[in-house]
């Protein structure tokens, strides 16, 4: 497990006619005790205010300059809009959601932290109903928000108890991660959704609540349940929650047929000794980590962390942080000295393909073999490429070229799914397809059985090339 040292909290602040209370608040916010040495910053967003609220937040950055950020809405856009506003403005590495109001203690901001900063969690949320003292108030606002946040649980298949719950605590790299949408109070179950979609590691800590009553400011009302129950529905089944390639990675997930034929190809030439660069979130290491040895790389955290979770016992892996753009990172190949280095569907993302070809060859021992897949044919190049990061679609004989150009010598190579140019070209160049679902690699799953076909009956080019090479 990875645990980072992280150096700031941004606390985000969402305000609409908060005057009365919005002072208090951020004095407790700002007198609140963090853990380890956690710098922090009040980012106040005013969604469109009509009290004096504006006024209260100059009087508290004039008060605490450099601390206190503030950012305006020029009308009243939602709860979710300013939460948008404030993430796009942090500076800070963690992120806890903040209500203007005094329901919640700004104190208890260790309790939420802490899952993150020992390496457990990337998000956190604070339940109201899982422990801690509590206010007693309204028994149907608690009767909704059981029964929103089962519904919640029921499509995520998560275990929350307080979903609608204020506190939600974050990395910074989750939280930027996320693409939010939402405006008003949908933004609960979108963060709860899109958290579960990208397969953060999630914890849940009890919490104290003071809640308001209405007369006092509270602003949630029951007719919120109707737009909170859509988004619900509307967040689960939305490919819209990371950046395509994390998206892609997932929705491969749902063939495992295509990913075994894909496996099947490149085995032969794996031998024992085997390393992965860029394992990414693991479909193809699930096929590779049956080999004897096995190093399993990649360049993000949030990739190996949850790989170093469901894996970490077997003692025939070992897990490396490994940027191929890198040259320093490399060294971890040459003590592990691998027999075979296997990169499906990676070199396509990096600009200088040839320099992460005479990295590989400066680090790679005598008689390894390097087993390489990449996208064929710059006739197929689309948005959806672009979108994925792909800088090219290798023409005939190029990966070859620049495999001897390193210094290899090549082995073998043929052409992988034949069949798929043809979806390709539909979904991609006609349709101008931008994220693959799962739906569709549902039905490609269904499908490969007759690719497997295809591949070996129809000549021509494929999808895809493999190239395998040798370091003499």
């Amino acid at each position: 497990m990875t645990v980072q040292k992280f150096r700031k909290l941004s606390i985000l602040v969402a305000a609409y006619n908060e005057e009365d209370s919005l002072y208090g608040c951020v004095e407790r916010v700002l007198r609140a005790p963090l853990p380890g040495e956690l710098e922090r910053e009040v980012i106040i967003v005013d969604d469109g205010s009509t009290d004096g609220t504006r006024e209260v937040m100059d009087e508290l950055a004039a008060m605490h300059p450099g601390l206190v950020k503030l950012l305006a809405h020029e009308r009243n856009r939602g709860k979710g809009a300013a939460v948008r506003t404030a993430v796009a403005a942090m500076t800070g590495d963690l992120a806890i959601i903040q209500d203007a109001d005094l329901e919640y203690d700004p104190r208890e901001y260790g309790r939420l932290l802490m899952p993150i900063m020992d390496g457990r969690a990337e998000v956190v949320f604070g339940s109201r109903f899982a422990g801690a003292e509590r206010k007693v108030l309204f028994f149907w606002h608690a009767l909704f928000n059981r029964f929103i946040t089962g519904a919640s649980n029921l499509l995520n298949d998560t275990n929350w108890t307080d979903m609608l719950t204020c506190y939600k605590a974050f990395t910074g790299e989750a939280l930027r991660t996320m693409p939010l949408v939402s405006n008003g109070f949908g933004i609960e179950p979108e963060l709860a959704a899109k958290c579960a979609l990208n397969k953060f590691r999630l914890f849940e800590v009890p919490i104290s609540y003071n809640g308001r009553r209405y007369d006092e400011g509270k602003k949630i009302r029951w007719t919120d349940s109707i737009a909170i129950l859509w988004a619900i529905l509307r967040f689960r089944f939305s490919s819209n929650y990371s950046d395509p390639g994390k998206v892609t990675l997932d929705a491969i997930e749902q063939a495992p047929r295509f990913n075994e034929w894909m496996y099947r190809n490149v085995r032969p030439f794996l031998g024992d000794r085997v390393a992965e660069l860029g394992c990414g979130r693991g479909n193809m290491s699930n096929y590779f980590r049956r080999h004897k040895q096995v190093l399993l790389t990649d360049y993000r955290d949030d990739y190996l962390d949850p790989l170093r979770e469901r894996w970490g016992h077997i003692r025939r892996l070992q897990f490396a942080k490994l940027d191929m753009t890198l040259r320093e990172d490399y060294t971890v190949l040459t003590r592990y000295a691998p027999e075979s280095v296997v990169f499906l569907n990676v070199l396509e993302h990096i600009e200088d393909d040839r320099a992460v070809l005479r990295h590989l060859f400066d680090h790679v021992p005598s008689g390894c073999r390097l087993v390489v897949l990449v996208p064929f044919g710059m006739a197929y190049y689309s948005d959806f490429d672009r979108e994925l990061g792909h800088f090219r679609r290798y023409s005939k004989g190029e990966l070859d070229g620049k495999m001897r150009e390193a210094g290899f010598e090549v082995v073998h190579q043929h052409y992988f799914n034949k069949a798929g140019k043809l979806a390709w070209f539909v979904a991609n160049k006609v349709g101008r397809q931008k994220r693959i679902t799962p739906f569709q690699l549902r039905v490609y799953n269904f499908l490969t059985p007759l690719f497997k076909v295809w591949d070996k009956v129809v000549p021509g080019t494929g999808l895809s090339t493999i190239v395998v090479c040798r370091r003499p």
